[in-house]
C-alpha cells in the first residue's frame, strides 16, 4: 500500500492505493486527465514515455509519493 497525494497544481488530495496498480490506473481512477498539455510528475520529477504504464513497485516508491498533473496555465 502507498499513501499518494494525486492531484493536480490546482487541487490534491492524499489516497492509499495498492502498490501493484500502475500509475495510469491511479490518475484515471481519481479523474485525473493525463492527455492534456503539462506534465505528470511523481515526486517532482517529470515521467519519462512508459512511466505511466509502471506501478509503484517498479519505480520504487515504498511507503509515500506525490502524482501530480501539472496544468500550463493559458497566458491571455
Amino acid at each position: 500500500m502507498v499513501n499518494v497525494t494525486i492531484g493536480t497544481n490546482l487541487k490534491r488530495e492524499s489516497h492509499i492505493v495498492e502498490s501493484g496498480m500502475t500509475l495510469r490506473e491511479v490518475l484515471e481512477a481519481y479523474n485525473i486527465d493525463y492527455t492534456g498539455i503539462g506534465g505528470i510528475y511523481l515526486d517532482g520529477m517529470s515521467l519519462s514515455p512508459g512511466d505511466l504504464d509502471k506501478s509503484f513497485e517498479d519505480l520504487g516508491i515504498g511507503e509515500r509519493c506525490t502524482l501530480l498533473k501539472v496544468q500550463k496555465a493559458d497566458n491571455a
